[in-house]
C-alpha cells in the first residue's frame, strides 16, 4: 500500500518560533508533540528567503534562479514572473504514479493577472491570480487556492472557476477545514493522496489574527533577541505589539495543525502518512533593526522542518544541511519513486532512513534585486539587475556572504559570520579584497561552483 503525503507549510514562520526550541516566547503544544515524534532538521534553510523563489524550489527541486524565479510573482516588471508549465513538479511525478493530488492555500507561483488584464473576471488585484484548471496547476487536481493576498481574516479562494469563494473565517482555520474534508472524502480509496497545505499566517499584516489567539499574548512582557536594537524595544511600541501578534498567529497555526494531527490519529493514518511541517522562510521581527525577510541573517533563512512517519522514521535531531531544492527529491526518495533528472537538489532519504556519508556540507543562499524601481535603475544604466543583490554559502557553523547591493554603484562587501562565537550575527568578519585565508578561498570557490551550476550572472569583482 502506497504511503500518503501531507506537506504543511506556513508563510514567514521562522525556526526560532517553535516552542520546544525555547527561543521565541511562542506556545505550540501540538507542534511540540509532533516534533517529539518526528525527525527534526536543525539546519534547514531557505535558499532564497522570499515566498515565490522558495516555493518554486519546493515544487521543482531546482534552485530558484534555475526555475526562473529571481523575485516574487508580482506586477510592475517587464518580465512576467511565474512558474512555467513546462517544469516537472512534484505533483506531476506523484500524479503519474497513481496519487490523488491536492493543493490548499496560498500558491504565489502564477503570474499576477493584472499583468495581462486591468479588470480580470476573477476579481484578482495587485499580485493575486486565479490559476485555471490545466498545466499551470502543475499536476494538482484538487485546487482551492489563490495567488498572493494577505487578508487573513477575510480570505478568498478559487476552485474550478473564476468565482471567488469567501468563507468569512480566518484563512488557516478554513484551509484546515478543507484539508480534513479532502482526506475524509478519499477514505476507502485505493489511491493514496498527496496534499499540500499552505498557510499564509504568520505572514504580515501581523494584526490580522483572531482575538482568541491574541488574548494569550496581549499582556506578554516581550523578551527580545539580543540583536534587536534598543531603539526598537520601546514599551507599548509597534514592535512589541507586532511581536505579540506574530506569536499569536503561530499559536493559531499550532491549533489548526493540531486538528490535522487528531484526524490522522483518529483514523489510523499515522503510520501510512508521511507528514512534513515546514515554512518558506523566516521573519526578522526587529533583529538587526529589520522586519520581514529576504536577507541572509539567521532569523530570515532558518526555517522549521520536521518529518514524521510513525514506525518508519526515527524521532531525532538531524543536523544535515537541508536546502530549498532538497525538499522534492527527499520526499520522492522517501516515497520510493525515481527522482527526475531535472532536480538539482539533494535527496536526504538515505540519511533519514539510515546513514548517508555523502550528504552536502553546505548550501547556496541568494537574493536578487526584485523591486520594479530597482530593476529600472539598473536598466537605465544598461546593467543586468540579476547580476546584483547578494549570494552566499551556508554550512553548519558559518554564513559566508558577498553583496553587490540593490542599486548600481553600491560597494561590494564580503562577510563571514560564525554561529558558534557570534550566534546573533552581530560581529561579522569583513573580508579584505586580497585575503588569502584558505577558509575564505574555500567559500569563494564553493560560491563560484554554485554560480556556474545555476548560470547565475552575479558579478564578483573582489576575486577572480
Amino acid at each position: 500500500m502506497k504511503t500518503n503525503l501531507l506537506y504543511v507549510f506556513a508563510d514567514q514562520w521562522r525556526a526560532q518560533a517553535v516552542g520546544y526550541r525555547k527561543e521565541d516566547q511562542v506556545i505550540t503544544p501540538n507542534i511540540d508533540s509532533f516534533a517529539e515524534e518526528s525527525m527534526r532538521f536543525t539546519n534547514a534553510y531557505s535558499t532564497f528567503p522570499l515566498c515565490s523563489p522558495h516555493r518554486a524550489s519546493l515544487m521543482t527541486g531546482k534552485y530558484p534562479f534555475s526555475a526562473g524565479m529571481w523575485t516574487n510573482c508580482k506586477i510592475g516588471l517587464e518580465e512576467k514572473i511565474m512558474l512555467k508549465p513546462q517544469e516537472t513538479c512534484i505533483a506531476n511525478v506523484l500524479k503519474d504514479n497513481g496519487y490523488r493530488t491536492g493543493y490548499i492555500g496560498k500558491w504565489h507561483l502564477d503570474a499576477s493577472e493584472l499583468n495581462f488584464n486591468p479588470h480580470p473576471k476573477s476579481g484578482a488585484k495587485d499580485w493575486d491570480a486565479y490559476t485555471p484548471p490545466g498545466e499551470r496547476r502543475q499536476g494538482f487536481d484538487y485546487w482551492l487556492s489563490y495567488g498572493a493576498w494577505d487578508d487573513h481574516l477575510n480570505p478568498h479562494y478559487w476552485h474550478n472557476d473564476e468565482k471567488q469563494i469567501k468563507p468569512g473565517k480566518w484563512s488557516a482555520e478554513y484551509e484546515t477545514d478543507k484539508a480534513i474534508e479532502y482526506m475524509e472524502a478519499g477514505k476507502g480509496s485505493e489511491e493514496p493522496f498527496a496534499l499540500f497545505l499552505s498557510y499564509n499566517p504568520p505572514h504580515l499584516p501581523y494584526e490580522l489574527v483572531p482575538d482568541q489567539y491574541y488574548e494569550k499574548f496581549k499582556d506578554l512582557e516581550v523578551v527580545y533577541r539580543d540583536n534587536v536594537p534598543d531603539k526598537m524595544r520601546k514599551p507599548g511600541g509597534l514592535l512589541e505589539t507586532q511581536t505579540r501578534q506574530y506569536y499569536a498567529a503561530v499559536y493559531g497555526i499550532d491549533q489548526q495543525f493540531g486538528r490535522i494531527l487528531r484526524y490522522l490519529k483518529e483514523n489510523g493514518m499515522e503510520e501510512n502518512t508521511l507528514v512534513v511541517l515546514s515554512a518558506d522562510h523566516g521573519e526578522m521581527l526587529g533583529s538587526h533593526g529589520l522586519m520581514s525577510k529576504n536577507i541572509w541573517y539567521n532569523e530570515s533563512i532558518h526555517i522549521p522542518l520536521m518529518i514524521r512517519q510513525k514506525g518508519r522514521i526515527n524521532s531525532s535531531d538531524h543536523d544535515v544541511i537541508f536546502a530549498s531544492p532538497d525538499h522534492m527529491p527527499t520526499i520522492l526518495g522517501l516515497l520510493d519513486f525515481p527522482i527526475p533528472d531535472t532536480c538539482e537538489g539533494y535527496s536526504h532519504a538515505a540519511g533519514i532512513l539510515g546513514d548517508d556519508p555523502d550528504s552536502p556540507e553546505d548550501m547556496l543562499i541568494c537574493s536578487y534585486p526584485g523591486g520594479a524601481d530597482m530593476v529600472a535603475q539598473f536598466s537605465k544604466l544598461g546593467l543586468n539587475h540579476k547580476s546584483y543583490g547578494w549570494r552566499g554559502i551556508k554550512d553548519k557553523r558559518y554564513t559566508y556572504v558577498i553583496t553587490n547591493g540593490y542599486s548600481p554603484g553600491e560597494p561590494q562587501t564580503e562577510y563571514l559570520y560564525d554561529s558558534v562565537n557570534d550566534p546573533y550575527e552581530m560581529n561579522p568578519r569583513i573580508i579584505e579584497k586580497d585575503c588569502d585565508d584558505p577558509a575564505i578561498l574555500h567559500y569563494r570557490n564553493r560560491l563560484s561552483h554554485y554560480l556556474e551550476m545555476t548560470m547565475d550572472p552575479f558579478l564578483i569583482s573582489r576575486f577572480g
